[in-house]
């Protein structure tokens, strides 16, 4: 990434703005123990140093996980909750009839931590920042209503190859940078397992649009079957004519 001083100083400048222009004070967003959430949170830091939130929010998760968090917010004095979504999840799984569906039951733990994440924005008059990156974004790897229910998404210019680059420029430790990327929807779940190729192959078509046939077809059916995810919902029109 090319001057990548200049890259940070136009996206703390994006921030303020847009939570100034929006009548709010800050920013709220989940602290996973992952490098996109690390990055999120040393953005929001350096735009709003007294205004920023981090959410650590486990739900059936890898204890390393929020001592990741942690690890993140004690770099970066950053002001943390936790908010622990195992017996909510739990309750809610008791409720349902079918427990069958391994993704649908997995995508609960993004939705309920949005839940928990809009409502300390709403209590802050905070908005919400989400850590969604491109790479993730082009082929629907993230969770509608979810992750993806925020107010801003400062990373999704940039895929991941660049978040690790922002991330070793904005002094993350080095344990998170080199963590192995994953949702954290099952046990041994990982990014690159589910989508079936690496960040680096990936991000490469994105850039340049060359990569395996078989692989820029199936990055190209991901695309094309996740768009609804990236477009606000269809409203019927009534023809008059």
């Amino acid at each position: 990434m090319n001057d990548i001083q200049f890259v940070v100083d136009e996206m703390v400048i994006w921030l303020k703005d847009k939570v100034y222009n929006a009548g709010a004070k800050g920013l709220v967003f989940g602290l996973s123990g992952g490098v996109d959430s690390a990055v999120m949170a040393a953005l929001a830091k350096l735009a709003f140093p007294s205004n920023s939130l981090g959410v650590i929010m486990p739900c059936h998760s890898n204890p390393i996980d929020e001592e990741h968090g942690n690890l993140v917010a004690k770099a970066l004095d950053l002001d943390t909750e936790k908010v622990d979504l195992t017996s909510t999840f739990d309750t809610l799984m008791r409720a349902f009839k079918f427990d069958d569906n391994k993704l649908a039951i997995a995508n609960i733990k993004p939705r309920l931590r949005m839940t928990t994440l809009y409502y300390y924005a709403q209590n802050l008059n905070y908005l919400v920042a989400g850590p969604s990156n491109k790479s993730e974004f082009t082929v629907g790897y993230f969770t509608k209503h979810g992750d993806s229910g925020v107010d801003l998404l400062p990373l999704a210019e940039f895929v991941k190859t660049e978040i690790w680059e922002l991330a070793d420029f904005l002094n993350i430790p080095e344990i998170i940078i080199n963590k192995t990327p994953s949702a954290g929807l099952w046990n041994n779940q990982t990014d690159e397992d589910e989508m079936g190729f690496s960040y680096q192959i990936l991000d490469k078509f994105i850039q340049t649009k060359e990569a395996d046939e078989k692989i820029k077809k199936r990055i190209q059916a991901m695309d094309e079957k996740s768009n609804h995810k990236r477009e606000y919902p269809p409203i019927f029109k009534l023809n008059k004519n």
